[in-house]
Formats: C-alpha cells, structure tokens, sequence
C-alpha cells in the first residue's frame, strides 16, 4: 500500500469513528432529554403521552393529600388555568407547600394524572424557573383578559 493511501486509509476511519460517537452521543442527549411544561399545555395535549417531562407551576391551596404510609403524597399542579393531578411517592423537599411554586418530574398516566418521580421546590421567594414563571404570567394573562373584555 503506498504511503497515500495508507493516510487516506486513516483519515477515512477516524472520521467514521468520529461520526459513529457524535452520533451516540447526540442519541444519548436526546434520549435523556427532559421537556417542561405548564398545566395548560398538558391539559392542551401538547405534553408526550409515553415521555418522561416536567411540569411546572403552583401547588394548589387545599390540594396535599397524604397517604398512611407517610411517603405517598396527592397534590394538584396548577398555573391558574388549568389543574394536573400529581401522585408522588418519596421523600419532599423541606420547602414544598401550598401556594408555592414547584417543578415535578415524571410521566403522564393514562387517566390524566401525572406520576412523580421527582419534586423540586423553589428555594427562595425570589426564584421560580423561567419556564415555570413564564408559563403562570401566560396563564394569568389569559384568566384574566375575558373577565376585563367582559366587564366592559
């Protein structure tokens, strides 16, 4: 083989070996991919039905529920238009409450309810997600606009 085309030999298989692990890696990323989303864009079907994704958004006031056994917790996700039932078997964080913004983690069943496998709580009164914020601004928004059109 001469010398040419031993290099182009080499060449050739280390950009299939780089094409082969950029293409694992990407599928990998994509794979562990966790979209988020508000109450309203579940209720909407905009969510995956067999994917795992988050939902973000308020813990309804009245809502928590707990179980006997001290770890099953019932709660209803909301961004003031639309509500996401929400099971959760674990320990929650110290500041998950009633009122207060929350990022749960899991998938949607088939009865609408969503199973938790992870719940986050905001840290401090001054820090929400972006996404969770932007979503309760947008839901606010629409609550709101029918009832100022209305009372005109």
């Amino acid at each position: 083989m001469k010398p040419r085309t031993r290099r182009l030999a080499i060449i050739g298989s280390g950009l299939l070996a780089f094409g082969l692990a950029a293409l694992l890696v990407l599928n990998a990323l994509r794979s562990n991919l966790v979209f988020f989303f508000s109450p309203s864009q579940v209720a909407a079907s905009a969510a995956p039905r067999n994917g795992a994704f988050r939902i973000g958004g308020l813990v309804e006031n009245g809502s928590v529920q707990r179980g006997a056994d001290g770890l099953t917790v019932r709660f209803v996700v909301t961004d003031l238009a639309q509500r996401v039932p929400v099971s959760y078997r674990g320990l929650l964080p110290d500041l998950f409450r009633e009122g207060k913004g929350v990022v749960v983690a899991g998938r949607l069943l088939p009865d609408g309810s969503f199973e938790a496998t992870q719940v986050l709580a905001k840290h401090d009164e001054n820090y929400m997600p972006p996404e969770a914020a932007a979503a309760l601004e947008q839901a606010r928004q629409a609550h709101t606009a029918p009832t100022l059109e209305a009372a005109q």
